[in-house]
């Protein structure tokens, strides 16, 4: 493994040299001033200098790209191929400060044998977050209360008509036993809840240590009262949700996605929301943002929102933190606390 020793070794104070690279505007929302003046007591950088684009660069960014022992980037990184990595010759690892690192770690990357951090245990807390609100609310029927109450507008026997509403004793499913997948869980324990797991990789034994009961995904389907989605995007989890799964699920149920939009089959589920006999929460969708006239926007039993259950607002800054503490480590000569193995990619998103 490469150290920040290793590469920094022959800068003036010992220092490595970072380039930060990423999408306009996206520095602007995740670095503070703070953030600015850690980074640069770390590393030798211009913590004002952006990269956006290292196939055509700048001679800014090109010069700093020439000097790189490390790449600090985030949303809209672009590629790190051969080409770039050609221009790169010093370049030894990459903290990500985000989620995902598919987007721009190529296997020239991995073949160089450069090592690589994500801020991904950071990105999964609020995701976790708005799912632990999304269930609570969905089995209380909120988004009918609200709908139900605006057209009554007076007294009303609403106990006969939530008779079976409630979080007493509910089922809830969680597909894939992710970091976001596992954070859920825990955000569950203090509620009586059941939890049912699909994870093809937890045994038994670990679904017990979780505390949840492992289960195929089509009786999970046909179980729970609500089914939200953890699962990676790869090959294998393409429209897991399909219709004869949708079908399984128990009328007045409720499907949550917060994955990726393509795990569902989006033209399987509107039929099933659009009569009402399923209820969905969808942060994302397929395509990203679902055409004008589609009814995901109107149907009243359909919670959509446009992608915002990971880091937003302040919720960057806890990413930056981390990817900070990781950049600290690297010019310390330490290993990351949390890397990226190319051998999980395949089943992690």
């Amino acid at each position: 493994m490469h150290h920040a020793t290793d590469n920094a070794a022959d800068s003036p104070d010992g220092r490595p040299s970072v380039l930060l690279a990423m999408g306009p505007g996206v520095a602007e929302r995740l670095l503070t001033d703070d953030h600015r003046a850690r980074l640069a007591s770390l590393a030798r950088t211009d913590p004002r200098l952006v990269a956006h684009d290292l196939t055509a660069p700048s001679p800014a960014v090109a010069a700093a790209l020439a000097e790189a022992d490390l790449l600090f980037t985030c949303w809209g990184a672009p590629p790190l191929d051969a080409r770039v990595l050609a221009a790169a010759p010093r370049l030894r690892a990459v903290v990500h400060a985000a989620g995902s690192v598919k987007h721009h770690i190529t296997p020239a990357c991995w073949d160089r044998g450069m090592t690589v951090a994500s801020a991904a245990a950071a990105n999964a807390l609020p995701v976790a977050e708005y799912t632990l609100g999304a269930i609570l609310f969905a089995n209380k029927r909120v988004l009918h209360t609200r709908r139900r109450y605006r057209e009554v507008r007076a007294a009303h026997d609403w106990h006969h008509e939530f008779e079976g509403a409630g979080n007493y004793g509910r089922t809830v499913g969680v597909v894939g036993a992710s970091r976001i997948g596992r954070r859920v869980i825990e955000l569950l324990r203090p509620f009586d809840l059941r939890v049912l797991l699909h994870d093809p990789y937890v045994d038994d034994a670990e679904a017990a240590r979780l505390g949840v009961e492992a289960v195929p995904l089509d009786v999970l389907c046909a179980r729970s009262d609500i089914v939200t989605v953890h699962a990676p995007e790869v090959p294998a989890t393409r429209g897991m949700i399909d219709a004869r799964r949708l079908a399984l699920m128990p009328d007045g149920a409720t499907l949550i996605n917060t994955s990726r939009g393509s795990l569902v089959d989006q033209e399987a589920l509107l039929p099933e929301v659009t009569s009402g006999r399923l209820s969905a929460v969808l942060d994302v969708t397929e395509p990203e943002v679902p055409p004008a006239d589609s009814p995901l926007y109107d149907l009243p039993n359909v919670l959509l929102t446009p992608h915002i259950a990971g880091s937003l607002g302040r919720e960057l800054h806890r990413m930056a933190d981390l990817a900070l503490d990781e950049v600290e480590r690297f010019a310390r000569g330490l290993p990351f606390a949390d890397p990226v193995e190319p051998s999980a990619l395949d089943r992690s998103a």
